[in-house]
Parts: structure tokens; C-alpha cells; sequence
């Protein structure tokens, strides 16, 4: 059941949208003479929101000289492979044009793939960006399975007792055993790390079922006051900001527990975020 399910989770998903080398850099606080990263950053629907608000958090935080250049096209459009493929697009050439300027530090992209060679967009990318940014850092960001409402069913299907088991699978055994750490055989001098920003979904879609949400939220409706605004599992402004402090910590680790940034909610979504980064392999992390 699991080898069927790696031929064909892919169809389901994203369609909204040498060890020691890859261990977590020391943390170094933060302070206003703080020197942000030059990023490229490229994805679709279930990537853009966390993108755009990095810039605010990390401006916040005292990154000044923080720059991210996005990059964005909607569905299977933001995938690695299809910003590859179609190159005669504006987007495939801003891309190139950005990475030739060999100034970009950190390029992160989604998880999305092509079932037939999973790593062939992020390999084609990679091996364009070094060309004239050898120290770059790469990241891919593992966004959440789409269709909120057939988590429980379609984990079912494929052979889990529940979502958090199947988004764990997916995370650990697609993502960073089949392509992570293919692509650092492939690249082992160039440093590559993931963010898991789905458990941003996933847990706060539990907590709502427990009701341990300190404010008052709804499965699905506005974003201002609901965890997805759409069918496909868009996702809502608490959904954002959660993955968006995962993103600081795991591209910044600014210390969650100090950071000021108001999300505007009561529910403690530092801590939340704090804890998927915790909780999250440290053989992925920056």
C-alpha cells in the first residue's frame, strides 16, 4: 500500500499550488545591525503567503537588509519542474536573470514534483544556481495536503489512522528520504533544509476540533476568522502567521519566545510554531 501510495500521493497534492553538512547553524541573537539574507523564493498558492510574510516578520525582527525576490504562479504552475520547462516565460527568465546576478543566498522553492523523477525540477534549479552562487543555501517548503475536508478519509485510504500520521509519512519518507537526501548526494557541498510549513494546518486544524483555540475560529469561511477559505484548503490569516514564524525560525532561528510580532490572535502561535520546529528532524534543519 505504501509503494502505491508514493506512484500516486502526488496527483493529490500541491496542485493549489554528507550528514555533518546539514546540521543546524548556531544561533546568533538578534539585534537592529542584524544583516538579512538576499532570498529567492518560488512556489505556488500553498507557498506565496508564507513568502510574502516573511518580509514583514523579519523587518520586525531587525533583519534591515532582508531582500526576497518571489517568484509565483498558481497550481502545478509553481512547480520546480514547470518554472524549468517552460522556458520561454517571463517567470522561468526572471528567475535565471536573478540567480545570474550571484548575489542570492538562500533559494527556497516547494515540495511540489513530478511522479515520474521527483527531484528532476529541484535538481535542474540547483544545478543552475551554483553555477554563480556556490555557497548558496537551498530549501524546500512542505505545504499541507490539499482538501482539509477528506484528510481523515484519504489517510484512511492509504493505510493511516489519521492525517498527523499520513502528513508525517509524507514529510519523512518522500520528502526527506527520497528527495533531500538524493539531492545532497547529488550536491553535497551545497547546504539543503526543509520546512515542514503543513503541521501549521494540521495542528491548528486539531486544536480546533479540541477546542483548544483561544479564539473563535471556523474550519473553513473568511480568512480573517477561519483556518481555510476554500475547499481546495486555501489557507486563513491564523494558518499564515503560523507558518509564516515557522519560516523565520527555520531560515532566521530568531527566538520565537521573545519575538514581539503581534499576529493578531490570542492563541500563542509562537509557541506553536516553536514547537513544530522542535519537533522537526535536525538532520532538515538550517
Amino acid at each position: 500500500m505504501k509503494i502505491i501510495f508514493l506512484s500516486t500521493l502526488i496527483f493529490i497534492l500541491f496542485t493549489g499550488c554528507k550528514k555533518d553538512e546539514n546540521l543546524p547553524t548556531t544561533y546568533v541573537p538578534v539585534n537592529e545591525d542584524s544583516v538579512g539574507y538576499n532570498l529567492l523564493l518560488i512556489g505556488n498558492s500553498f507557498f506565496r503567503p508564507y513568502a510574502e510574510k516573511l518580509d514583514v516578520l523579519a523587518n520586525e525582527a531587525g533583519f534591515i537588509e532582508h531582500n526576497n525576490t518571489m517568484i509565483t504562479r498558481g497550481g502545478d504552475n509553481g512547480r520546480p519542474i514547470n518554472f524549468w520547462n517552460d522556458s520561454l516565460t517571463q517567470e522561468h527568465l526572471e528567475i535565471k536573470s536573478t540567480l545570474d546576478n550571484g548575489n542570492v543566498e538562500i533559494f527556497g522553492m516547494t515540495a511540489g514534483h513530478d511522479t515520474i523523477d521527483r527531484i528532476e525540477g529541484h535538481r535542474k534549479w540547483i544545478n543552475y544556481a551554483i553555477q554563480n552562487n556556490p555557497n548558496i543555501k537551498i530549501f524546500i517548503a512542505i505545504p499541507q495536503i490539499d482538501f482539509p475536508a477528506d484528510w481523515e478519509q484519504r489517510a484512511q485510504e492509504y493505510g493511516f489512522s489519521s492525517i498527523q500520521e499520513l502528513y508525517d509519512y509524507f514529510v519523512n519518507d518522500i520528502i526527506h528520504n527520497e528527495m533531500v537526501d538524493q539531492l545532497r548526494i547529488e550536491f553535497p557541498l551545497t547546504k539543503i533544509f526543509t520546512i515542514p510549513t503543513g503541521w501549521a494546518s494540521v495542528n491548528l486544524d486539531q486544536m480546533n476540533i479540541d477546542n483548544e483555540l483561544l479564539d473563535e475560529i471556523s474550519r473553513f469561511g473568511p480568512s480573517s476568522t477561519s483556518l481555510f477559505v476554500d475547499n481546495k484548503g486555501h489557507q486563513g490569516n491564523i494558518i499564515i502567521e503560523t507558518g509564516s514564524l515557522l519560516w523565520l525560525k527555520s531560515i532566521y532561528n530568531v527566538d520565537l519566545s521573545t519575538n514581539t510580532y503581534e499576529t493578531g490572535f490570542n492563541t500563542d502561535l509562537h509557541n506553536l510554531a516553536n514547537n513544530i520546529y522542535i519537533s522537526h528532524d535536525i538532520e532538515y534543519k538550517n
